[in-house]
């Protein structure tokens, strides 16, 4: 589905993002794996994914900083000679109620989660206008829609991300890019893992389905908006969430 593409994945080192690196490389393409610090399982990453038969670079950087972004993506260029694909989904969390929140909890929030795609975005769409295509996909989150209690700097970014989506969409559409958001409910990684019992058996009355979502089913929607199947959809937000926003 994804056979001589290139994707470049922020945060990609676990959760999410890794998952989505593998569902891109079993369907062919090669990818570049962002991390902000080394680890042994970033290695077994490289060995699995180049079993698929594709190749694989791993290019530290933090996304906050536009000079990291910009010299991940001249690696990319530098190693495989395009890119067609940018998923930013390097985010991170300092919950915490308003009146405690502190500056610098609401401005690391923000400078990763949106100014970081932005950097990205920025850095990259001169290769995808050069090439006249490409696929950008953020990773949102239902909070950015609904808001939640001492997340509202998680919130206000991920909804800001919702707004740059939709922005940059109209920019590049007439240059054959498409720009989608994701927005997961309840997804099952090792931030989540370290929730109270209770606030996860409170989390799942909230959820139709009544199960938490696999970083699987947030990469199975990545690939569909990677994919060719997707080529007459942007500027839209698919929420992966169980049911919990209709």
């Amino acid at each position: 589905m994804l056979k001589g593409k290139v994707a470049l994945i922020t945060g990609s080192a676990k959760g999410i993002g890794r998952e989505i690196a593998l569902k891109f490389a079993k369907e062919g393409a090669d990818v570049v794996i962002n991390y902000r610090s080394y680890s042994e399982n970033l290695k077994e990453l490289e060995n699995t994914i180049k079993s698929f038969g594709v190749d694989v670079l791993l290019v530290e950087g933090n996304v906050r900083n536009f000079e990291d972004a910009e010299r991940m993506v001249k690696s990319c260029i530098e190693k495989f000679g395009r890119l067609d694909i940018l998923v930013n989904n390097a985010g991170i969390t300092r919950d915490n109620l308003v009146l405690r929140m502190k500056l610098e909890e609401f401005d690391e929030v923000l400078d990763v989660n949106l100014k970081g795609a932005f950097n990205l975005i920025k850095a990259s769409l001169p290769i995808m206008i050069k090439q006249k295509s490409g696929r950008i996909i953020n990773i949102s989150s239902i909070i950015g829609i609904i808001g939640n209690v001492g997340q509202a700097n998680y919130a206000a970014s991920k909804a800001g991300l919702i707004g740059l989506t939709k922005s940059v969409a109209k920019e590049v559409a007439s240059k054959n890019i498409t720009v989608n958001a994701i927005a997961p409910g309840f997804i099952v990684t090792d931030m989540t893992d370290k929730l109270p019992e209770k606030i996860k058996e409170k989390m799942l009355d909230l959820i139709p389905l009544k199960r938490f979502g696999l970083c699987e089913d947030v990469a199975n929607v990545a690939l569909f908006l990677a994919s060719d199947m997707a080529s007459y959809i942007t500027g839209q937000v698919i929420n992966v969430d169980g049911g919990m926003v209709m």
